[in-house]
């Protein structure tokens, strides 16, 4: 590869970046627009150029991941010397060099989590937290210590800021306290003292400072508005007042303020380096023009000087798509329908995503895709590497790597290893079990992938240890569950926004107009995840038979073009909702249907307003008694337990045993009796009804006998 080849292919704003070897400079790149290309490019064309050796630069990144990504690409245009790390795995590297040199006797230890040291804190103090509380005061004490705020400084610190602590500032002071006491007792280190320590070591110790900025003379830093002043400080100490710096970001992508970080870096570079070049990367590839058109009309309204207008550079595709709903139920019923018909068309469930405010939000999804029975992984759980399943396999493969002998096929090889632990030849139900499978599946399809391109067993482990290093996880076939703030930096060719109502989004406790800011750049991150399709939408109420009183969210208003088309609840005299919240868009009718505010669900017994899922469900309190058919149950839960065995699933996954009880109390004889009960739609109709309108017919029948 020439220096032709490493240019190649950008374009002009991209190659303006590439040819621009050294600095200051200033990459401003909008969502999608091959950012991590123009900078991967930049450095490749320096090296080979010779303008600077590859041993000498340090590109910084704040993933794991999106360091993998930056090292990958490199090896791929020729420059495989370049160090691609994090903030955090860099400042550990050195700090672990020369600790016995400047300090003495064995480093200390890394904590992977602040619980439970912070737990062990509280107990000293008497007083015991719980998980919900750890984990808030945890990020309390990391916003502290990215800001650099001691504990003594803590109570006015956060009153300054307007920050409104998980509990009272002065017990967050003693808790931080005692933390940090405990910490150096133990000989530990959490990721901020990782950065704080590095940077101490280098200013107090002039030969060690000489040393690493002997070796990195390049610097190239990725995601810049989220740094934090902690990092800023570590990167100038790097630095030590040189300039070839290039930093690349976005301001409109801002959503982790609370942890500390803040854009004003980027959007004062030039201030910071007045003979800084200044590059705008405005060319749109990910989406299409109609989901770029929505995110631009959305930063048209934002209050920021930092407006970039992106320009789409895709075919043409669906108009995104506004969907209203009754209650969460309906909603997550409608998105589950959208994604079931985009799979139907083609699109992969991989290639699916639904996005929501906070992860809270997202247990009704589950239940959803669970109840028809579509995979879905949840994005912010274990990483796929750290999951038991996926830890006892590569130990496994390991060993048969050692004992492999050179004619030892990987794919069997692989499938015979994986086949031991739980991975059959087809998927089980829902819930734990499924997830398990498919992180199996997962590497059994990695191993194929790999075997055609000519590994063995050997390379195959080699590539796994690899890519758990750089957290690299396989592709697993599954429709995404992610909040906003975990989708970042993530692309899908489908995306549903859930739950886009006021007090969500913008999230209930953003009052200033900086937050309030914020809460719309979420927004905007969340529809530039979109390749293709892009679903919004928002529930009335929040449980079926609920008080309507939601609205959507503010931000949402004058870009909905046509009304948003109207869902009603199943079993309200609403239609079904096939086209759901994202689909295609042309087997939606976007039309404003009349608004009717349904009836409450009440108990056909006592009356009583049904609150609860369950009850609903039912029909009824479930203190109310119930007249049913003990034998139809019986038989119910029978035909059942075959199916879930037939099928190699959960129980739960064909019907829930409540939605069963509902069925023995209804005993419906016909389809439309039977989609009545909440829960059953067309899928559980196709899949079932037949067999189970037939028991229910077959009960009627021994009854008018009797």
């Amino acid at each position: 590869m020439d220096l032709d080849d490493v240019l190649a292919g950008l374009d002009p704003e991209q190659r303006a970046v590439a040819e621009t070897v050294r600095g200051p400079v200033c990459v401003l790149a909008g969502a999608g627009t091959g950012k991590t290309r123009a900078i991967t490019h930049r450095i490749a064309y320096a090296v080979r150029s010779g303008a600077v050796e590859a041993q000498s630069v340090l590109a910084v990144t704040f993933t794991t991941r999106a360091a993998g990504e930056l090292r990958q690409r490199l090896r791929l245009l020729g420059t495989p010397g370049v160090q691609a790390r994090t903030f955090h795995a860099a400042a550990l590297r050195q700090l672990t060099y020369f600790w016995p040199r400047v300090i003495g006797g064995d480093p200390p230890s890394v904590i992977e989590s602040k619980l439970p040291l912070l737990a062990d804190a509280g107990r000293s103090l008497r007083r015991n937290l719980d998980r919900s509380e750890l984990r808030d005061v945890a990020s309390e004490i990391e916003w502290a210590k990215a800001t650099q705020i001691g504990p003594e400084d803590y109570a006015q610190a956060v009153t300054k800021a307007g920050r409104t602590p998980p509990l009272p500032a002065e017990e967050v002071f003693r808790l931080y306290d005692a933390y940090e006491r405990l910490r150096r007792e133990r000989h530990l280190v959490d990721f901020e003292t990782i950065l704080e320590l590095t940077a101490a070591v280098m200013t107090e110790h002039r030969e060690v400072a000489g040393e690493i900025r002997r070796q990195y003379r390049y610097f190239v830093v990725d995601e810049y508005q989220d740094v934090n002043p902690l990092q800023k400080l570590l990167l100038d100490t790097w630095l030590g007042g040189r300039d070839d710096l290039c930093v690349v970001g976005d301001p409109n992508q801002t959503i982790y303020s609370f942890t500390g970080a803040t854009p004003r870096y980027l959007t004062g570079f030039p201030v910071e380096h007045p003979d800084a070049a200044v590059i705008r990367l405005f060319r749109d590839y990910r989406s299409t023009p109609q989901v770029v058109s929505l995110a631009n009309r959305v930063l048209d309204r934002a209050r920021t000087p930092h407006k970039m207008t992106l320009l789409a550079q895709r075919p043409d595709g669906p108009e995104p798509v506004f969907t209203e709903y009754d209650d969460e139920v309906a909603e997550a019923q409608g998105v589950v329908r959208a994604a079931a018909g985009l799979i139907r068309s083609g699109v992969p469930s991989r290639e699916i995503a639904v996005l929501f405010r906070v992860n809270a939000q997202s247990e009704v999804y589950e239940q959803a895709f669970t109840e028809a029975g579509i995979p879905y992984l949840l994005r912010g759980a274990d990483r796929f590497f750290e999951r038991p399943e996926v830890r006892q396999a590569v130990v496994l493969l390991r060993g048969a790597a050692r004992s492999a002998s050179a004619g030892d096929d990987l794919v069997s090889t692989a499938h015979g290893v994986l086949s031991g632990i739980g991975l059959t030849a087809q998927p089980p139900g829902g819930g734990r079990t499924r997830e398990k499978w498919e992180s199996l599946k997962a590497l059994a399809d990695l191993a194929e992938e790999l075997a055609a391109g000519g590994a063995d067993l050997p390379g195959f482990v080699a590539e796994l240890e690899r890519r758990a290093a750089e957290q690299h996880a396989p592709a697993i076939e599954g429709v995404t569950l992610a909040s906003l703030h975990a989708a970042k930096g993530l692309e899908w060719d489908a995306v549903f926004l859930a739950g886009v109502t006021d007090g969500m989004l913008p999230i209930v406790y953003a009052e200033t107009p900086e937050q309030i800011e914020e809460e719309r750049r979420l927004l905007y991150v969340g529809i530039t995840r979109a390749r293709v399709h892009l679903g919004v939408s928002w529930a009335l109420a929040r449980s079926p038979g609920g008080r309507r009183s939601r609205r959507p969210s503010r931000f949402l208003d004058g870009l909905m073009g046509r009304a948003a088309a109207r869902v009603p609840s199943p079993g309200r005299g609403g239609r079904d909702g096939t086209g759901g919240t994202g689909g295609t868009g042309g087997e939606h009718r976007e039309r404003r249907e009349r608004r009717t505010v349904a009836a409450p669900v009440s108990c056909r017994v006592c009356a009583k307003t049904l609150i609860a899922a369950a009850e609903q469900k039912l029909g009824r309190c479930t203190t109310c008694p119930a007249d049913y058919d003990e034998g139809l149950l019986a038989a119910l839960r029978s035909w059942r337990a075959d199916a879930a065995k037939e099928a190699k699933i959960p129980t739960y996954v064909v019907f829930t045993d409540v939605t069963l009880q509902a069925i023995a109390e209804r005993a419906p004889l016909s389809e439309r009796d039977l989609m009545a009960i909440p829960g059953i739609g067309r899928v559980k109709l196709d899949r079932y009804g037949e067999a189970v309108l037939r028991l229910c017919r077959a009960a009627g029948t021994q009854t008018e006998d009797l």
